[in-house]
């Protein structure tokens, strides 16, 4: 049974950081291209950062480049959002999610597997 579990959300400051991690089972990421995505409230879920399989490549939106950085752990079958300098318009649900093909998508409709997510809130 393929299950994606996300971890690490809360509520942190402007200007702070959390590290969010997905694990899967079921699944392996290696082979697999891995994003992270969010949803505010009243907006539609956005893609911000993917993990290519097997290279590992690393892709960001602009919003959050600079500031997040994802990565993967082949052994723990896990990858993780590291965020920094956290700012208001990043409170959302985030979603780890997977696909077989080895892409820079990230809309939606291309993955397959999805988490149920974990409430990330930058407010004081």
């Amino acid at each position: 049974q393929v299950q994606l579990v996300e971890s690490g959300g809360g509520l942190v400051q402007p200007g702070g950081s959390l590290n969010l991690s997905c694990v899967g089972s079921g699944l392996t990421f290696e082979y697999m291209t891995v994003a992270w995505f969010r949803q505010a409230p009243g907006k539609e879920r956005e893609g911000i950062a993917l993990i290519k399989s097997y290279t590992g490549g690393p892709y960001y939106i602009d919003s959050v480049k600079g500031r997040f950085s994802i990565s993967r752990n082949n052994v723990e079958n896990t990858v993780f959002l590291a965020m920094n300098d956290l700012k208001p318009e990043d409170t959302a649900v985030y979603y780890c999610a997977a696909q077989w093909h080895s892409s820079t998508s990230l809309y939606v409709w291309a993955y397959d597997y999805w988490g149920h997510g974990t409430q990330v809130t930058v407010g004081s």
